[in-house]
Order: C-alpha cells, then structure tokens, then sequence
C-alpha cells in the first residue's frame, strides 16, 4: 500500500482500536506494529480496503500483546472473541485524535509529537530526525505522552484552538532531516478541516498555504536568507496563493474573526503586492490592529510596528516600537519582563530607513547575538558589516 494513504488512516484506524477498548497507548503501539508490515507486505494486489485490511491487522497485534502480558489480565474480557474481518466502521475519529493528542495536560513538544506519531503515522525514527534529537529521546517524549494521555476518553468535547496551536508549531518548524514539517502540518490541517467545519481551522489552512507559497523565494542558491522585500516573487507558487486566498475569503464571510484568519489576511495582502513597493502597508497595519484586538500578544504589536513604519514612516515606527519597550533593557523587551524576539532587529532596520546608520549597525550586530538560527545570524551580521563599510567609506 502507498505510504501516503497509509499515513491518511492511521488517525481513523487508531479511533476504531480506542473505541473497542484498547487504551490509547497500547491501541497506538498496534497500529504502528501494523503500519510497519503493511510497509514490508507491499505486493501487486493491495487489498479493497486498505482501512478495514490495517483495522484487522493492528487490532490482532494488539491481541496479541495483550495475551503475552499477564500483567493485563484485566483485559481478557476483549480477547475473547474477537472481530470478523470486514468492512471498516464509517464512524470518524480523527476529531477527537486531534484533541487526544492536544490534551491541555501535555507540553507543547510532546503534544507536537504525539500529533505527528498517531495522527501523522510518522515513525519516532522520522520524528526524531526532523526535530535533530537522538530517536530514544523521541521515544521516550512520547512514550510519556502516551501515558499521560491512555486514561483520557473519547467523550468530552476537545478544544479546537488547543489543537490549531499544535499544528502551527508543526508548520513552523519547517523543514528539518527527511520529513518536510510545513508540508506535514498542511497535510494535517486539511484533514483537520475535512471534519470539523470552524471558521478558524479554515484559517490556519489558509494561513500555512500562503506562507508555504513564498518558500521558494526564501533563500539564496547558497542558502542565505533572503527578506521578503528582496525575494523574487517569480519564485511563488501562485497555485497556492489562489487556494489560500479562496480559503480565506470563505472563512472571512462568515464573520467569526480570529487570529489565523488575521494573520491570513497580512500573509495575503503580501501575497497580492506584485511588489513590495506596491504593498498595502495600511491595510495590514489594520489588520495587525484585529489581531492586537484579538490576541494583546507583544509579538503582533511587535509586526505591527514594523508596519508602520512602513505605512507612516521610520519615526512613527520607532515610536511604536518603543511602546513595546521596558525602559530599563531597550527595544528587544516585550513589556512583560521577557526578551522580545527580533525587536532588536525591526529596531536596525527602522534605524537604517530612518538614516542612523551607526545605530542600526550596532543593533544589527546586537541582533545577529540573539538570532535563533544560523541562517538568521548570518543575514544580520552582513547587514551590519554592510552599514559599517558605508559608514566608513
């Protein structure tokens, strides 16, 4: 069977083991067992129904280990007669996965784990590698997720924003080893989408599609990064700017704003600028207004002072980035007592347009000090050799 569709099922064959009484960890550990022989059994004659084939192979790996464990004897009563093969149930649990495996009680990483183990039907192996950790320190992240979560049931209502902030850290985490985290996140996304109708989800899909559009024009042929008011918009995938755009535009008609809808329509209004010259700074600055509205979050207000510096000028942008900071440590705090991510370095680049060269040079520096990655501290420690030989020439 094709890997893909394989990884399609595994949320809604997991569901089915769940529901006839295995426990999450145990139901979770047969599927897997089952995924792996579908993987090494592939022949010229796949089965009618591949759902019903992994359904019948993953529930008797699960029998199987539940008799060889004598310290599960509680579990007889579900080993005593065991299903027929046959067509698999329509009921769809891949809902109530999603908000299983974003449990409150679990930490970011391990409810990012979780959702790429059994809703993605990644190996540890593969997950391990995307997030550069060795395997048994994967394994055990979710192992202890497992556990944490096997007494939880299927009959409380989940929460839905829970889970589109887990599949957004997917998405951000971006490309790493063989698994492409961003596609991963699009993929869950969808198949989120395709079973719960919210305006927000919707969002979050429309979201990851116009910014995975702009991938291509993200980096250099050396792998430098290069920013958005420099990237070749040629390089686009316009296909899916369109279907971002679609999504969006329905999600937005229904008059339920939320945060990923906002941060769709700033990734559209960029999308939709031919140039940077030509984007529409005012309206995006509006819009990061929605979303200061919808979230109080120092990271928007942070983006929205960076807009208005491009709608109003470096000096009104400034002004609206020393709002944000905490008069004892300067432009990179937040208000809230914690560093601001790259505020030092939205206040370089205000500094240059407004023509302190020697000041922007200085906070480029300080910046490329507290980049988060090395393609980051490499593009600002150019910039700021860059404004020193101009200061100097």
């Amino acid at each position: 069977m094709d890997e893909a569709l394989l990884r399609s099922l595994t949320p809604g064959v997991l569901g089915i083991l769940v529901r006839r009484g295995a426990d999450f960890a145990a139901a979770e550990d047969a599927v897997q067992d089952a995924l792996v022989e579908a993987v090494r059994s592939r022949s010229a004659d796949p089965p009618r129904d591949p759902k019903g084939w992994l359904v019948t192979v993953a529930w008797r790996k699960f029998l199987d280990a539940t008799r060889a464990d004598t310290a599960r004897r509680r579990r007889e009563d579900l080993v005593d007669e065991e299903p027929r093969p046959g067509p698999a149930t329509a009921v769809d649990d891949t809902l109530q996965l999603y908000f299983l495996c974003a449990h409150p009680s679990l930490t970011p990483s391990s409810a990012v784990a979780l959702t790429l183990r059994a809703v993605g039907g990644l190996t540890t192996r593969q997950i391990a590698q995307a997030y550069l950790v060795p395997e048994a320190t994967m394994a055990q992240r979710i192992s202890r997720a497992k556990r944490t979560v096997s007494g939880v049931r299927f009959d409380r209502p989940g929460d839905v924003a829970t889970v589109l902030r887990v599949l957004y850290l997917v998405f951000n985490e971006g490309y790493s080893g063989d698994v492409d985290l961003a596609a991963e996140a699009i993929r869950l996304t969808r198949q989120l989408a395709a079973v719960i109708d919210h305006p927000e989800v919707a969002g979050l899909l429309a979201l990851m599609l116009l910014h995975h559009a702009r991938r291509a024009g993200r980096t250099a042929p050396d792998g430098s990064l290069v920013p958005l008011a420099e990237q070749d918009r040629g390089r686009w995938d316009t296909t899916l700017i369109a279907e971002g755009v679609e999504i969006l535009q329905a999600a937005l008609a229904r008059d339920r704003l939320g945060e990923y809808q906002a941060q769709a329509a700033v990734a559209a209004l960029h999308a939709d600028a031919p140039t940077a010259e030509e984007t529409d700074w005012v309206q995006i600055v509006e819009w990061y207004d929605e979303l200061a509205r919808l979230t109080d979050s120092p990271v928007v207000r942070l983006n929205r002072a960076v807009a208005v510096g491009e709608a109003d000028g470096p000096r009104a942008g400034l002004a609206a980035l020393a709002e944000l900071a905490d008069s004892s440590r300067g432009p990179a705090t937040g208000g809230h007592g914690h560093r601001l991510p790259r505020a030092t370095a939205a206040a370089a680049y205000l500094h240059e347009r407004a023509g302190d060269l020697a000041t922007a040079a200085r906070l480029y520096a300080d910046a490329a000090r507290e980049a988060p990655n090395l393609a980051e501290r490499d593009y600002l420690t150019r910039q700021a050799a860059r404004l020193n030989t101009r200061r100097s020439g």
